[in-house]
């Protein structure tokens, strides 16, 4: 008698019903973790950019103000303040958008600064995964 090799139809609904079992289960809490990952990109990507601000200090006696932005830690500022003791390599590489595609909210008066980031909605407020990330958080 010769032995047939493969699958029976049998194994192979029982092999897909299990996988569709399986996935009924996993995947709705899967799902629901974006918003969770967002927040914490958000939160780690903020953390570095107050190191980079924090290191421009030491180096220029302040922060960037509003107008210089975020990119004063990319390039150096042509405006007023024009840092003394810029570094070469920058601060960062580029900057970051936050993770819902936006930039992040950046004011300063050179003595201190905010930085956050507007949430899902990308509107000032909010509550849940539509509420602001602010970095003094």
């Amino acid at each position: 008698m010769r032995r047939r090799e493969g699958f029976t139809l049998l194994e192979v609904m029982v092999v897909v019903f299990i996988l569709g079992l399986l996935a009924t289960i996993v995947a709705p809490k899967i799902m629901g973790r974006t918003d969770d990952a967002r927040h914490t990109k958000a939160v780690a990507d903020m953390k570095g950019i107050e190191q980079a601000l924090n290191l421009y200090r030491l180096d220029n006696s302040g922060y960037p103000t509003t107008d210089q932005g975020l990119q004063a830690l990319v390039s150096r500022p042509a405006t007023s303040p024009v840092p003394r003791q810029w570094n070469p390599n920058g601060y960062l590489e580029r900057v970051p958008l936050d993770p819902w595609g936006r930039p992040y909210v950046y004011l300063s008066d050179g003595a201190r600064f905010t930085l956050k980031s507007y949430g899902a909605d990308g509107v000032e407020g909010g509550e849940g995964k539509f509420a602001d990330i602010d970095s003094r958080d």
